[in-house]
Parts: structure tokens; C-alpha cells; sequence
């Protein structure tokens, strides 16, 4: 690369007439990061306060709840600048911490969410040791492992790809992604199975033993009463939503980069959006109203300011 990487700048040219629409798509994407600050913070702020919420359950939501937050104010404010801007650019070094960001949060989400199946798992199938198995030492280190692995991997494949040589300066999306490797004059075997090996790791096998300890808590839960499945649905099945809808927006974002020239550039942009929309405001709504003791403290919340 003949320019130094800070003098490198990109074209952003996944947006769709952003010229006649830029304050539609202003103002809808405002308020929707809005939505998902205030959304996810206020389940945040109610297990911070409430010490029947102090449970590892709870403490594995807020933390992939945060995890929603800072993964939506990685991608919306640049969002938002480049709706009124003239030119939708961005320099290398920022779309390349950009694309760090994204996959490493991405990351973080499947191994909390690999977390919470673990916590069900012992709950459920393992009652008179989970106190002894699910401690506050257990946990932190859970927390701890869900945010470094995939920051530490991604970290490597993101050095990797600075010592690229770029033969394209313009990106089909709308923030960096995997669209960037698209930018690189040559894309490597050894790149390839580099990054299947990251995806291994900090995806595939997570999802694995997600589906794993919900198979055995399900096959615990038949051989039990109706009580017991019933109590066994009402936790398990708000994480295992969140994890179907988390897995499809992934594996689009792998798959479409490969299938872009297929898709016309509306239908891109359409996705592209998806990917970042629905996940962190899906969340706190389905913990939100699906979390029996959640719920109970959201409504305690709001029923006292309409009292007020």
C-alpha cells in the first residue's frame, strides 16, 4: 500500500439515494439508537438495584445487554454523520477498529450466551449443586473469558489484515464488516483458514454447547412433571429466541458478502441494516417481558411514574 494507513480513506457505497433521503434515514435511525440505549440500560439499571436480581441469570442478561449497547454505539453514530454528509467516507485505521469492534462483540455475544446455557443447565439439571458450581468467582471468570477470547482473536486476524495490499478503495455496505476483505487485492488460503478457525471458536462451538445443554435440560425436563417443564420453558426459552435470531443475522453477515453481486443494491442496504437493528432492540424486549422478575420490576417501574 503506497499510502501511509491513517491517509487511507474509504467510500462507504452501500447506501441507497441517501441525497433525497438523508433526514428520513436521519431521524429513523436516531430514533431507534435511542430505543436501544434506553431499552437495554433500563433492564440494566434494574438489576443493577434489586438484589433478587443479583442471580447469575440476571447478571448474564445485563452483561450481554451492555454488550448490545456498546456493539450499537459502534455502528449508529457513524451511522448517523454519514446520512448528512455529502460523501460517506471513512478512514482505514477507523474502519478497520470498526470491524474489530463489530466481530469481537460479535463474539462476546455467543460465549455469554453459551454462558447463560451453562447457568440453565446447572439450574435445572444439576439443582442441589448450583449454589457450590454457579459462585460469584465462577461467573467473573465466565464475564471475563466472554469478553477477552474473542477481543484477543479478533485482535489478530484485524493486525493480519492491515498488512494487506488494498486494490479497492470503495465498500458495498454501509459500516466494516467482512465487506473489507472484498477491498484486498489477493484473499489468502491462509487467511481463509485462519478466520474459519476464529469463527470455530468463538461461534461454532459455542452454539454447539448451547444446543447440547438445552437438549439435555430438555430431555431432563420430559422425564419430569408438567410443573417442571413449564418453569424449565419460562428461562430457557427467551435465551434460545435470542440465540435463533443472533445465529440467522451472523450467518447472513458471513454469507453475503459472497452473494452480494447477486442481490440488488436496495435489498443489500435492507439487510445490511437488519443486521445491526433488530438484535440489540430484540433483546431487552424479550428479556423484558418474557423474565418473569423483569417484568415484575418493569412494571413496579413504570406503573410508579404514571402514579407520580
Amino acid at each position: 500500500m503506497d499510502n501511509t494507513l491513517n491517509a487511507t480513506y474509504l467510500i462507504f457505497d452501500g447506501h441507497v439515494e441517501v441525497d433525497k433521503y438523508r433526514y428520513v434515514y436521519f431521524f429513523i435511525t436516531l430514533i431507534v439508537y435511542i430505543l436501544i440505549i434506553c431499552t437495554n440500560c433500563t433492564i440494566v439499571y434494574l438489576i443493577w438495584i434489586h438484589q433478587n436480581l443479583h442471580e447469575p441469570m440476571y447478571i448474564f442478561i445485563a452483561a450481554l445487554l451492555l454488550n448490545s449497547v456498546l456493539f450499537s454505539t459502534m455502528i449508529y453514530p457513524k451511522l448517523l454523520i454519514d446520512f448528512l454528509s455529502k460523501i460517506q467516507v471513512i478512514s482505514y485505521s477507523a474502519c478497520l477498529f470498526q470491524f474489530y469492534i463489530f466481530y469481537s462483540l460479535g463474539g462476546s455475544e455467543f460465549l455469554l450466551l453459551a454462558a447463560m446455557a451453562y447457568d440453565r443447565y446447572v439450574s435445572i439439571c444439576k439443582p442441589l449443586q448450583y449454589a457450590s458450581i454457579m459462585r460469584r468467582t465462577t461467573v467473573c471468570i465466565f464475564l471475563i473469558l466472554a469478553w477477552t477470547v474473542p477481543a484477543c482473536e479478533v485482535a489478530v486476524a484485524t493486525g493480519l489484515i492491515v498488512k494487506e495490499k488494498l486494490c479497492s478503495f470503495i465498500l458495498k455496505g454501509i459500516f466494516c464488516n467482512n465487506v473489507i476483505y472484498k477491498l484486498q487485492c489477493v484473499i489468502s488460503t491462509a487467511r481463509i483458514i485462519r478466520d474459519m478457525i476464529i469463527l470455530v471458536n468463538i461461534a461454532l462451538i459455542p452454539v454447539l454447547f448451547i444446543l447440547f445443554t438445552y437438549t439435555r435440560i430438555l430431555i431432563i425436563s420430559y422425564q419430569s412433571s408438567r410443573e417442571f417443564r413449564r418453569k424449565a420453558a419460562q428461562t430457557c426459552l427467551p435465551h434460545l429466541i435470542i440465540l435463533i435470531n443472533f445465529f440467522c443475522l451472523c450467518s447472513y453477515d458471513v454469507v453475503a458478502v459472497g452473494l452480494e453481486s447477486k442481490f440488488p443494491k436496495i435489498l443489500q442496504f435492507i439487510m445490511s441494516f437488519q443486521v445491526i437493528l433488530y438484535h440489540p432492540l430484540f433483546n431487552p424486549i424479550i428479556y423484558g417481558l418474557k423474565m418473569k422478575e423483569i417484568f415484575k420490576h418493569l412494571k413496579k417501574l413504570f406503573c410508579r411514574r404514571n402514579i407520580k
